[in-house]
């Protein structure tokens, strides 16, 4: 075919058909896939003509139309021998390289690249002795490749060591090697000169076959390993039963007998020690190949590591254990005083039961650093383990040996972790417990938490007897509603209800502060001082919280822009003032006034409700329009508050003319009552007071008096009955400003033991039995109709 094409003249412009990836040497017979619409045109009109075409790799792979400059300079005429179209369109083709050719110019560009070029010959070099030594060099070391590589033919060294020039077995070679790289093969096409074509062919031969002859090598030596480790494993094995003849331990026999001496040591009860001595037999009797080896291992290094007799001694000081308490948590006097109990009784009688501590409150509220301080001044370690979206028993129990990577439950692991058989436990979250498939862990911990059944608490894992009745379990949740009734007969429920301003300022001011400035690089007192008055707004103004997490948040905000001041350069010491938290945090997010705005016209009301964040005010708001007899009720409420709704419309509707509102409102009024805000469900009977003195403030025209709030649940007879979460209630209106309050008489008992004496100084209360009570406390005279404002809500 070469010489047919020296005989037919070369045409100046050719198709140009761009390569990617790969290069044409002259002589090489190729396989090609074309699928771009132009390469496949290109092919096309060369098989019905001359069937020569330019061959020119691109230097972008990636570029689907490449232009002259995406092109390399120099590329290979080829004829095209045979071609198949696919189903698909695209064409498979058989090439050979013919001769090198340099790109002149881009001449045409639709429907193909064609373009002028230039046919470049090679300069003839017969009689040069060191020409035929390259030849030779060349001849040889690919030779040597081909015998080393497991892809390359023996034919294919003897086509090449058959080429009549050094130019052409240089071509074939750089086309035959699959692991030359793209650049290189682009260099040797380049490289008209045939003497530098073979040096740079030599040192590239000369590199593979050190390549394959270090794979050759390590291929040998892996085999050679695998031989040696049988040979080893039968040596060993002889050299062992030598030494059992002759007395000696080998390393083996070592490590067995300090397994054993320290499951001596552990302190194990017997039925423990018999099974880790059982074991270790078992791992002494196995290879230390085998795949039960680890497992056998592992397993003996927990029991060992359990502390079977390893405990702290209860130092129980009364008046060191009020000062640790007082050191780390303000106020919370009714919970400090049940610790001391405790602490007490454990003093008088250390062999008696612990009670399991439930401490039930909303977030902030210190439940996770009172089992802290509990552990301090019990002088005991502390572990704390959250349960929060747990679902897989195992998660307690364990997990059985035979499977894969089991380990024992969080209850030993905490154990283990703290060292000490008698460590204080704390478990998080348990009212957040989840359930499915795998189990339930809630009914996992009734034996954990039960002091009957503890004593010999079998873990899946261990699958041997561990005393927990000397752990002392402390548990917490925000609400205990959702605990199952079993785990929660189990717990002795301490109630946390939240801080009062006063302690949030004095926590703020011996914890948190000190805390944030520290971690913000400032040193308080001296950096960054915050006034008290700072510190109430901050509490007061910018959050609403039973706790003090929120409050944290903004201290840290403040520290932060008082740091990057100090980074600028400024560096006078800061004092904190109300003007300055509003010019470093904006404009305060709850305002006092509101509630007075909102009361300002009559048919709203401000209740008390509870919440698992602590408690809140609600607001009830009442209107009336023309109609015929229908309540509507809005705000997501639930079954219990729209019936206390139902009662508090029968109370209005059959005390019409006592309290003061038309006896035919109802014959020619619709009625609807909404509670803000309607994306949160809410429900209770608490409600009902509030309700009642909504509908007798709209339809009497009588507005509720300012900072008023209320809670109490109501009968169709009138009477106000008692309800729950009356310390939270009342924290929540002293939070948001109210200075009055109205309670059923029979949570007077809730209200002198469970609300601060500073709460109950700074508010007044009112403790009633009948609705009549409420009304007369609650409204104002009624204002003309004509001096009502819009309500601001």
């Amino acid at each position: 075919m070469s010489d047919e094409l020296v005989d037919r003249p070369v045409p100046d412009v050719l198709g140009i058909l761009p390569l990617r990836g790969t290069v044409l040497f002259p002589h090489a017979v190729v396989p090609l896939a074309a699928g771009r619409p132009s390469s496949v045109r290109l092919i096309e009109d060369a098989v019905q003509g001359g069937r020569i075409i330019g061959a020119i790799t691109q230097k972008d792979p990636a570029e689907d139309a490449p232009k002259r400059e995406g092109l390399h300079d120099v590329g290979t005429l080829a004829v095209i021998h045979r071609v198949l179209k696919q189903q698909d369109g695209t064409m498979r083709l058989v090439t050979q390289g013919v001769q090198r050719f340099r790109l002149v110019e881009i001449v045409e560009e639709a429907p193909y690249l064609r373009a002028r070029i230039e046919v470049i010959t090679e300069p003839e070099a017969s009689g040069d002795v060191e020409l035929e030594a390259l030849k030779r060099s060349a001849t040889s070391l690919f030779q040597k490749v081909v015998s080393l590589s497991p892809t390359l033919s023996d034919e294919l060294a003897t086509i090449v060591a058959g080429s009549e020039t050094a130019g052409t077995l240089g071509d074939l070679v750089a086309a035959a090697l699959p692991t030359l790289s793209l650049p290189l093969r682009q260099e040797l096409l380049e490289t008209v000169d045939v003497k530098q074509r073979l040096q740079k062919l030599v040192t590239a031969l000369g590199k593979e076959a050190e390549v394959l002859e270090l794979g050759s090598k390590i291929q040998s030596e892996i085999q050679s390993e695998m031989s040696k480790t049988q040979r080893e494993y039968y040596l060993r094995e002889q050299l062992k039963a030598i030494q059992k003849e002759l007395g000696d331990a080998d390393e083996r026999t070592q490590e067995i007998e300090t397994l054993r001496q320290k499951i001596e040591e552990a302190g194990m009860p017997d039925e423990a020690r018999r099974e880790a001595l059982r074991e270790l037999d078992r791992l002494a009797k196995m290879p230390p190949q085998a795949a039960e080896y680890t497992v056998a291992r592992t397993y003996i290094d927990w029991l060992v590591a359990m502390p079977w007799k390893a405990e702290t001694t209860d130092a129980i000081d009364l008046a060191a254990a009020r000062a640790v308490l007082d050191a780390d948590h303000e106020g919370l006097e009714k919970i400090k005083e049940r610790i001391l109990e405790y602490l007490a009784v454990k003093k008088i009688k250390p062999d008696g039961k612990d009670p399991i501590l439930c401490f039930v409150g909303p977030p902030g509220v210190g439940k996770t650093s009172l089992g802290r301080s509990i552990a301090r001044a019990l002088g005991r370690k502390f572990h704390r383990m959250s349960l929060g979206g747990m679902r897989d028993e195992a998660e307690i129990r364990g997990h059985r040996r035979t499977y894969i990577g089991a380990l024992p439950g969080q209850i030993i692991q905490g154990v283990r972790r703290a060292g000490t058989r008698n460590p204080v436990l704390m478990l998080d979250e348990v009212d957040k417990l989840g359930m499915d498939f795998r189990g339930d862990p809630a009914s996992a911990l009734l034996e954990v938490l039960d002091p009957e059944q503890n004593s010999t608490f079998r873990d899946h894992y261990l699958d041997v007897p561990f005393d927990l009745s000397r752990v002392l379990f402390i548990t917490t949740a925000n609400v205990i509603d959702t605990v199952p009734a079993p785990l929660r007969d189990r717990m002795e429920v301490i109630h946390l209800a939240g801080y009062t301003e006063e302690e949030k300022v004095a926590i703020a001011t011996l914890h948190l502060v000190p805390k944030q400035a520290r971690e913000h690089g400032l040193e308080a007192g001296k950096d960054i001082t915050f006034l008290p008055e700072a510190l109430r707004f901050l509490a007061r103004r910018y959050t609403r919280e039973a706790g003090v997490r929120n409050l944290e948040r903004e201290i840290a905000s403040v520290c932060r822009k008082v740091t990057r001041r100090h980074a600028e350069g400024v560096t006078e010491p800061v004092g904190v003032t109300p003007d300055l938290i509003v010019t470093l945090l904006g404009a305060p997010r709850f305002e006092f006034e509101e509630l007075e705005t909102r009361t300002r016209v009559p048919g709203v009301a401000v209740g008390l409700a509870w919440t698992p964040a602590g408690g809140d005010v609600l607001f009830v708001e009442a209107t009336r329009m023309p109609g015929a007899r229908t309540l509507t009720l809005t705000g997501q409420l639930g079954d219990v508050m729209k019936e206390s709704a139902q009662a508090a419309l029968s109370w209005v509707r059959s005390h019409a003319a006592a309290i003061g509102v038309p006896g035919d409102f109802w014959e020619k009024s619709d009625v609807h009552i909404h509670v803000p805000a309607g994306a949160i469900p809410k429900d209770g009977p608490s409600a009902g007071v509030t309700m009642v003195t909504a509908l007798a403030s709209l339809l009497g025209n009588r507005p509720v008096r300012p900072a008023l709030a209320m809670t109490g649940e109501i009968t169709l007879s009138g009477r106000v009955m008692p309800v729950g979460g009356i310390k939270e209630k009342v924290l929540a209106a002293h939070r948001a400003g109210v200075s009055t309050v109205i309670l059923p008489r029979r949570n007077e008992n809730n209200l002198v033991e469970d609300v601060p004496v500073t709460v109950r100084d700074a508010m007044t209360f009112h403790l009633v039995d009948a609705v009549d009570e409420v009304l007369g406390l609650a409204l104002e005279a009624p204002v003309p109709r004509e001096a009502v404002e819009p309500a601001a809500v």
